[in-house]
């Protein structure tokens, strides 16, 4: 019988990093989206409830982090906010994974004039910016959260498939693979089964850094008063709504979403770095 050459699956080699900085991250993670799911359960207060009388308190005990301009809650909004801010960029990465994925794969294992064709109309996508094209359909459909999605997700689809494309042409070189085809199995099998399970540790790590590129993109937007509707809470619409306070001089409501911003950002980041730094010393 002959042999067959394969590779374990590439997620089953990597292992958690012992770097202060990379836990400290994990966690922050871990806490946002822990904030995220259980926000309905810790809000004190309903989100949207406006006391014009209360305007702009600081910090109390009845309110921690004080009040906006509206009289709303902070500490509730950034909360329930959390649950908007991952939702949307969770929905660009997943979209633009998958897709890229099938994309970047289809062009390096046909090869050829399907090749071409998928790699010329990335390098188009490429040249189009994802916020103008975001404006643009949110333009025609109104502000939401569909829209921009949909939008940042078809302009980071091209980030990913060019990654995966590279890295299928080098599993495919590889004697695994020609062995199984001898065996007879199918192109979908070998790309299921042991092609794309190699890849996906580097596929992650470029998706959790797109995540964060996609959760301040789509900030951007709600900041612009182009995302999600205004009653919505939402950490872009935060810092938008407290321009107000700013300008009466109490920047607290929108620093702390702009903090929350940046720190979930960070740290993403830096996850999908670190994961990335130890996939490549790996295949050293």
């Amino acid at each position: 019988m002959t042999a067959v050459l394969t590779r374990r699956p590439g997620m089953a080699r990597i292992r958690a990093t012992g770097s202060p900085l990379h836990l400290l991250c994990l966690g922050l993670v871990a806490v946002v989206v822990l904030a995220a799911l259980l926000a309905p359960l810790l809000v004190p207060y309903d989100p949207n409830a406006v006391d014009l009388g209360n305007a702009l308190a600081g910090p109390s005990a009845a309110h921690p982090l004080g009040v906006d301009a509206a009289g709303r809650d902070t500490l509730s909004r950034l909360l329930l906010g959390a649950r908007t801010s991952l939702l949307g960029p969770l929905g660009v990465v997943v979209f633009s994974t998958v897709a890229g994925i099938a994309v970047g794969t289809a062009a390096a294992w046909r090869g050829g004039w399907l090749d071409s064709v998928l790699s010329r109309s990335t390098e188009l996508v490429f040249a189009f910016p994802g916020m103008l094209l975001a404006i643009l359909i949110i333009s025609v459909y109104g502000e939401g959260l569909l829209a921009p999605v949909i939008a940042l997700a078809v302009a980071y689809l091209p980030y990913v498939s060019r990654l995966t494309r590279s890295l299928v042409l080098a599993e495919r070189a590889r004697p695994y693979v020609s062995a199984y085809q001898v065996q007879g199995h199918s192109a979908v099998q070998i790309c299921l089964r042991h092609i794309l399970p190699n890849i996906a540790p580097v596929v992650l790590a470029q998706s959790t850094i797109n995540f964060g590129y996609a959760l301040m993109d789509l900030a951007g937007l709600s900041f612009l008063g182009l995302g999600v509707p205004a009653l919505t809470p939402d950490w872009g619409r935060m810092v938008f709504d407290g321009q107000t306070a700013i300008q009466h001089g109490y920047p607290l409501s929108a620093i702390l979403p702009c903090a929350f911003m940046v720190l979930t950002v960070v740290a993403f980041n830096v996850v999908g770095e670190r994961w990335a730094d130890r996939v490549a010393r790996r295949d050293r």
